[in-house]
C-alpha cells in the first residue's frame, strides 16, 4: 500500500478541523457592576451608554435611581438603554418616570424600551398607558405593549378584565400580523388567570376566531399555542377537528 492509499480514508474537512471547533463557545463574562455604576454619571454620552447597556444584562438595585434619571438623557441611545435596563431591573420607583417618558419621548425606539420595562414592572399604574400605546402608537411599540399587557395577570382581576377588550380588538383589527400575534399570546397568558366565566369565554372565542380565520400563519400559530396552553376544551376540540379535516394548520 503506497502513501496515497494510506491517506485515502481521510477527508479534507477532518484535516482542516481544529480541536477548538469541538469546544463549546464560552459565554463572555458579564459586566462588573462596580465598574459600570460610576459610568452612569459620566459626562461622556458614550460612557453613559456603555453603562446603561451593561445594566440591560445585570441586576443591581443601586443602578435604579441613576437609570430613572437617564430616561431623560439628551442622547436617545442612552434613553433607549435606560428603558431596557429598567426592564431588567424593575422597580415600583421607576413606574411613574417610565410612564412620563412614554408620553413625552419623540423616539419610537425609546418608547418601545419603556413599554417593555412597564410590562416587567407589573404595576397597576402601567395599565392605562399600555392600553393607550396598544391603540395609538407605531407598530413596534404596539407589539411590545401587547406583550406587556400579557404580563399583567398577576396584578389583579380588575386589571385583567380591563386589558382583555383592547387586546381582543387589536387581535381582530390591527393591520400588523406581529402585533396580532402578540395579542394572541397575551390573551393566552391572561386567560390562565381567569375563572371560566363570560369574560373568559369571550377571550377564548377571539382566539378561536384568530386560529381559524386569520390570514397570517404566524398569528394562527400563536392563537393555537395560547389555546393549547390554556387547555380550553372548546379550543382543543376545534384544533383536533380541523386537523382531522386536513385544515392547513401550522
Amino acid at each position: 500500500m503506497d502513501d496515497y492509499d494510506d491517506l485515502s480514508g481521510l477527508t479534507i474537512e477532518a484535516e482542516l478541523e481544529s480541536p477548538l471547533d469541538l469546544m463549546e463557545e464560552a459565554e463572555p463574562p458579564k459586566p462588573d457592576p462596580e465598574e459600570m455604576l460610576p459610568l452612569l454619571n459620566s459626562p461622556d454620552s458614550q460612557q453613559r451608554m456603555l453603562a446603561t447597556r451593561a445594566f440591560c444584562e445585570i441586576q443591581d438595585e443601586r443602578a435604579i435611581p441613576h437609570l430613572i434619571r437617564l430616561l431623560k438623557d439628551p442622547c436617545p441611545l442612552v434613553r433607549v438603554s435606560a428603558g431596557y435596563a429598567l426592564g431588567r431591573n424593575p422597580s415600583p420607583d421607576a413606574v411613574d418616570s417610565l410612564i412620563e417618558q412614554l408620553n413625552r419621548d419623540w423616539n419610537g425606539y425609546v418608547r418601545k424600551g419603556v413599554v417593555w420595562a412597564l410590562g416587567n414592572c407589573r404595576d397597576r399604574r402601567s395599565l392605562v398607558p399600555l392600553l393607550d400605546a396598544l391603540k395609538t402608537d407605531i407598530s413596534a411599540v404596539r407589539l411590545w405593549a401587547a406583550s406587556s399587557l400579557g404580563q399583567m395577570g398577576s396584578v389583579g382581576y380588575d386589571t385583567v378584565i380591563a386589558a382583555l377588550p383592547p387586546l381582543i380588538e387589536s387581535l381582530r383589527r390591527d393591520p400588523m400580523p406581529a402585533v396580532r400575534s402578540n395579542c394572541a399570546w397575551a390573551l393566552g397568558q391572561l386567560c390562565r388567570e381567569l375563572p371560566s366565566n363570560v369574560v373568559y369565554a369571550t377571550a377564548i372565542d377571539a382566539l378561536i376566531e384568530a386560529f381559524a380565520e386569520d390570514e397570517d400563519m404566524g398569528v394562527r400559530e400563536d392563537a393555537k399555542g395560547s389555546l393549547l396552553r390554556v387547555g380550553d376544551p372548546r379550543g382543543i376540540q376545534l384544533i383536533e377537528e380541523l386537523e382531522l379535516e386536513g385544515w392547513p394548520l401550522v
